[in-house]
This record gives C-alpha cells, structure tokens and sequence, in this order.
C-alpha cells in the first residue's frame, strides 16, 4: 500500500474543527516550540513557523474512541489566532501556564510534554511524516517537511508491537505485528486505492530503513494500515517499480528498487484520535539459511508468534 502526501493550508484568524484524521497535525517546520496548558482543557502552543511567531489556541479532545462505525472519532478545535477567534481577545498575553512535569510514558520525537492540573497529560511532537516511499531522495519541499503534532490524553497510549521473520520460502524478509489502543486493536473502515485511511479511525504506520539497499541513514520504505478488524500488520520486502502507484519525478527510472531490508527498521504511528505518536525499532535480520538450524528455530518461533495474534485475520495468514 502506497500513501500520497496531502498539503492543508492554514487558515489565520479562525476557529478551525480539524478532521479527526489529521486532528493531531498542527504545522509544519517549526522551530522554538512552547507548550502551555491551563486548567480549562486549553493549550496554547507558540512557535515560530514563516518567520514569524505563531500562536495556536488547543482545545476540546482527549483520549481516542474506540473504532466505531457511525461515529466520527475524537478531535480537536483549533484557534490559529492564538484565542482572538475563540474569545476575541488578546488571549495569549493573560494565558498563564499550569504546567507540571511530565512524568508519564516514554515519548518519541518529544519536543515538549506537560502534566495539567486535572492530571492528564499534553505532548508535542515533530518528525518527517511525507517522505518518498522506496528510500527515494525528497524532490519536493513537503516531502523534507517535519511536522508539529499536539496531543492530549489520560491513562495508556497506543502500542505497536512487531516481529522481524522471512517469507515467501523464507525468500524475503518480513515485518508483521499489531497496533492497539488500551488493549484494543486499532483499525479503520476504509482505504482509498493507494492505501490512505478514508477515515478518522485509520492510521497509517510508517516503515523506515536503516543503512539499507538504498544508502546509508533513515530512508522512508513505505507506509500501511494495520487490519480491520485485528489491528494486525504484515509488510514483505520486494522490489517495486518505483513508477507504478507510488508519487515519483518526472521522468524517474522504471528500475525496481529494493528490496530495502536494512540493519534495522523504524515504525511510527500517528496516536489513535488525539493521543500521542509511537514509534518503535526492530532489528533486521540476515538472509534465511535452510542449513542452519538456529534459523530454522527462529523462524519456527516466529511463525507461532504470528500464528498467535492473528485472530480472524485473514491477510498475513502466509508464514
């Protein structure tokens, strides 16, 4: 499954209800991030984007819903005019701040967290979301982008659990595992073609490389969903023609790349509903060896480690 970067513009000045599937993203290159939060349920962020300070008013969300068809999933309200829109004052001049330390779960890509006065808990994030698929060069500003996302929860984050094993007569390497939320799997209702969620619940997991087939350092390898309804994942490294479904330049060569096995791999997740991002880090394994009998073991465990998380499960079935 392939994903297209989707660039919003920001609009100045207004009270924006964001939808539930990017309900997280705030902006984009930013530097100088402040996170601020008071007693109301409000944070206020302050950061410096265009060169120019930039002040964003937080409110309305916390935690995620379970998957639910016929019900839009948990979201934010947004303020871009750092309160003005909300209560047409200079808002952020008499904010204050009723930060605590952080003391909740370990974080990934923090650039700020807090612990509010009513005992939960607000982060905010940055990492490079749109980057080319297949390990290819960024040629287009977004795809360098890194992006500001805001959360807010109480209790568990989201989990990504996943296992590195071979495939395909252990041919080719894999990538399998779950995504949950408090112990429940997360899923959507929908993809387009491309793979992309279609709505607030999907959540698209994104595979890096390291120090792989395609050069040395991070390098985005793809993007999918994890299962409806088990939340599982499975991901085969093949090689793919860069030309066929996945955004390319002009006149980009029809050779296949890959497959990009590396050293190790990095998933990232976007939180279910309005918590915070997960990321984790698998090591890469050599190529199977039918001859060694520590491979033939440890490809054995992984099989039953696949075989007991799959529930209904109908599309990483293949050990």
């Amino acid at each position: 499954m392939f994903r297209f970067a989707a660039i919003g513009a920001l609009v100045v000045g207004a009270v924006i209800a964001a939808p539930a599937s990017a309900s997280q993203l705030i902006d984009r290159n930013t530097s100088g991030a402040h996170l601020a939060v008071n007693a109301k349920g409000e944070a206020l962020l302050t950061y410096q984007a265009r060169g120019a300070t930039q002040r964003v008013l937080v409110w309305g969300a916390v935690n995620a819903r379970q998957p639910t068809a016929g019900k839009p999933q948990v979201r934010f309200q947004k303020d871009y005019a750092g309160g003005w829109g909300k209560y047409h004052t200079r808002y952020w001049e008499n904010f204050g701040n009723s930060c605590r330390s952080y003391d909740g779960a370990p974080l990934a890509f923090v650039v700020a967290a807090c612990k509010a006065p009513d005992g939960s808990y607000w982060a905010l994030q940055s990492w490079q979301t749109p980057l080319p698929d297949l390990g290819m060069t960024p040629w287009l500003p977004v795809q360098r982008a890194r992006e500001l996302h805001v959360s807010h929860w109480r209790g568990p984050i989201a989990k990504l659990d996943a296992w590195a094993d071979w495939v395909g007569s252990d041919r080719y390497h894999q990538l399998f595992g779950r995504a949950t939320y408090d112990g429940q799997p997360v899923y959507g209702f929908g993809t387009t073609r491309a793979g992309a969620p279609t709505d607030g619940y999907g959540r698209l997991i994104y595979l890096d490389t390291y120090n792989s087939t395609y050069g040395k350092g991070w390098r985005r390898e793809n993007s999918f969903v994890p299962h409806n309804p088990t939340g599982v994942f499975c991901y085969a490294f093949y090689s793919f023609d860069p030309t066929h479904g996945y955004p390319h330049p002009k006149g980009y060569p029809t050779t296949p790349r890959g497959p990009g096995t590396g050293e190790k791999y990095r998933l990232t997740m976007a939180g279910p509903g309005v918590t915070p991002d997960v990321s984790m880090i698998v090591p890469g394994l050599h190529n199977f060896d039918h001859a060694n009998s520590a491979d033939v073991a440890f490809d054995a465990k992984q099989n039953a480690i696949l075989d007991s998380i799959i529930g209904s499960d109908k599309l990483c079935r293949t050990h």
